[in-house]
């Protein structure tokens, strides 16, 4: 069994996935994943569909360096204007949360309350290879291959609120009190 970088509390339910020495920009998996932790898992695969089609971006927030300012991107609301559609990472991203939801559903979850609660992206040792520059000089040619982890927990559900005509507790009851009745009500009086 491998270890994750977040271990989650047993009492929740989850399912896990993970992928190691990934052939993908790091890069491009890391602005990804952070794009979709915490999302809903059907509104996250939904997304992933929609960069793979072209009707959504990946809005880059981090590694911003030569990254053209697109449109789309204005859509997420994240800070700058910033974004890619990288295919490849992407469809690796969602094959894997296709495994965590199977997963998921071995486990007895429901796939509906789903969502990304752990989305972590790490640097993979490079893979080297050499290239030939002028001069007779020759130059590295290293691809940035990435680790990806994804933990998939469901959603607890709220309290409903009590019903107006039930008697609630004191405090519960939505009333608000001033600090001189809370007084009075703490005192006990005595020869009454």
């Amino acid at each position: 069994m491998t270890r994750y970088a977040v271990e989650p509390d047993a009492a929740v339910a989850h399912s896990k996935t993970r992928g190691s020495h990934l052939r993908v920009h790091f890069k491009h998996c890391r602005e990804i994943a952070h794009h979709i932790s915490g999302m809903q898992v059907n509104r996250a695969m939904k997304f992933l569909d929609d960069v793979l089609a072209f009707k959504a971006v990946v809005p880059f927030v981090k590694y911003t360096g030569g990254v053209g300012r697109k449109a789309q991107a204005k859509q997420s609301k994240t800070p700058g204007s910033k974004g890619r559609w990288p295919v490849k990472a992407t469809a690796v991203i969602r094959d894997m949360l296709t495994n965590a939801i199977a997963n998921a559903e071995t486990k007895g979850l429901d796939v509906d309350t789903l969502y990304v609660s752990h989305a972590q992206c790490n640097k993979a040792p490079a893979g080297r290879r050499r290239t030939y520059r002028a001069h007779g000089r020759i130059g590295k040619y290293a691809s940035q291959p990435a680790h990806i982890e994804f933990i998939l927990s469901e959603k607890k559900k709220g309290v409903d609120k009590a019903p107006e005509d039930e008697e609630a507790g004191e405090g519960a009851t939505g009333k608000k009190i001033t600090r001189k009745q809370a007084a009075k009500k703490r005192f006990v009086s005595i020869g009454e």
